[in-house]
C-alpha cells in the first residue's frame, strides 16, 4: 500500500506516492499508460518540477522512478505530442525551416535545452534515484535512466536507442552518459547506429542495470529493498557520496581527492558522524535527522 505524496502538487502525467513502509522514499510513476508512457512536451516541465522539489525536500532520502501499467516504462517521445508530427508530416509552422533559418534553429535549440534540463534535474536532485525498467523502454527511457543512480529491469524489458530511426542523434544525455556507465564504446555505438532491441539479460551483462528480475513486481520488491537499505543511512553521508561519485566521473583522481577534502571538511562536523559511531558502540540502529 502507498500514500499520496502530500507535499507535492498533482501532476497530469505523473503519480507521486510514498510506500507505506518507507515514508522517506518517493515513488514517481510516469502515468500515461494508454500511450505507453510516451513523453509529450508538457511532461518535461512536470518532470523537472518534480525533481527540483525533491532536491529541496528534506524528508525524501530515496526516489524510485517507474512507469504505470505493464506494457512500458516509456516508449520515448510522443512524436505527435512532443514533435508535432502526424501521419502527413510536420504540422504547419512547427519545426519547419523558413527563410529565417537561424531563428527557427534557435527555437529548436531552446526546446532541446529545456528538455535536457528536465533530465539533468533527475541526476542533480541530490538523492539516490532507482529506476525500474520494464516492457517497452525506448529512446528517452535510456536518456532518463542513464541519469538515475541505480537501474533494475525485468527479463522481458525491450530496450532500444531509437533516435537514429527517426532521423536524429540522441540529444538528451544517453550518448554522453551511457559510455561512462557500461565502459564499452563499441557496444554503445552498435546499439546507437542499429537501433536494435536488446533485453534485460544483455543490459545486465553490459552493466547498464544492477539486477534483472523476472517481472515488474519482482523488480519493485528489489527496488524497495535497496531503497530501504539506503533510507536508513545518514542523509549527509549519502548526499556526499552521490556528489563525489558523480563529480569524479571523467576527472583525475587528484582532483577528486581535493574535492573530497573540501566536501568532507564541513560534513564531518555534522551530528551524523557522532550518531553513527555512538549507535555502533551501543549496538543499536542509528537515528539520523532530516537534511
Amino acid at each position: 500500500m502507498s500514500t499520496t505524496a502530500a507535499n507535492y502538487p498533482p501532476y497530469p502525467h505523473f503519480l507521486l506516492t510514498h510506500p507505506s513502509s518507507q515514508p522517506c522514499t518517493l515513488y514517481v510513476e510516469i502515468n500515461r499508460p494508454q500511450k505507453l508512457n510516451a513523453f509529450s512536451a508538457p511532461m518535461f516541465s512536470e518532470l523537472q518540477d518534480i525533481f527540483e522539489r525533491v532536491r529541496l525536500d528534506s524528508g525524501i532520502r530515496v526516489v524510485i522512478l517507474s512507469g504505470a501499467g505493464e506494457r512500458a516504462f516509456t516508449a520515448g517521445l510522443d512524436l505527435q505530442g512532443a514533435l508535432g508530427i502526424s501521419n502527413s508530416g510536420l504540422k504547419e509552422g512547427e519545426g519547419q525551416i523558413g527563410r529565417d533559418s537561424y531563428r527557427e534553429a534557435r527555437k529548436v535549440r531552446e526546446t532541446i535545452l529545456q528538455w535536457q534540463k528536465a533530465v539533468n534535474a533527475v541526476e542533480g536532485c541530490g538523492k539516490p534515484v532507482i529506476a525500474i525498467l520494464h516492457g517497452v523502454s525506448y529512446g528517452l527511457a535510456l536518456d532518463l535512466t542513464s541519469a538515475c543512480d541505480i537501474r533494475i529491469c525485468t527479463r522481458s524489458t525491450r530496450f532500444s536507442l531509437k533516435e537514429v530511426d527517426i532521423g536524429l542523434a540522441a540529444d538528451l544525455g544517453t550518448l554522453t552518459r551511457l559510455p561512462k556507465i557500461v565502459g564499452s564504446m563499441s557496444w554503445v555505438k552498435e546499439i546507437a547506429y542499429t537501433c536494435r532491441e536488446f533485453g534485460g539479460e544483455e543490459a545486465l551483462r553490459m552493466g547498464f542495470v544492477s539486477w534483472c528480475e523476472e517481472g515488474k513486481e519482482d523488480a519493485w520488491k528489489r527496488a524497495l529493498e535497496v531503497a530501504g537499505a539506503v533510507g536508513v543511512k545518514s542523509p549527509v553521508a549519502v548526499e556526499g557520496t552521490k556528489e563525489l561519485l558523480d563529480w569524479g566521473v571523467g576527472r583525475p583522481v587528484r582532483d577528486g581527492l581535493r574535492y573530497t577534502q573540501i566536501w568532507n571538511a564541513p560534513a564531518i562536523l555534522a551530528a551524523d558522524v557522532k550518531e553513527a559511531v555512538t549507535a555502533t558502540l551501543q549496538k543499536r540502529k542509528p537515528n539520523f535527522s532530516k537534511l
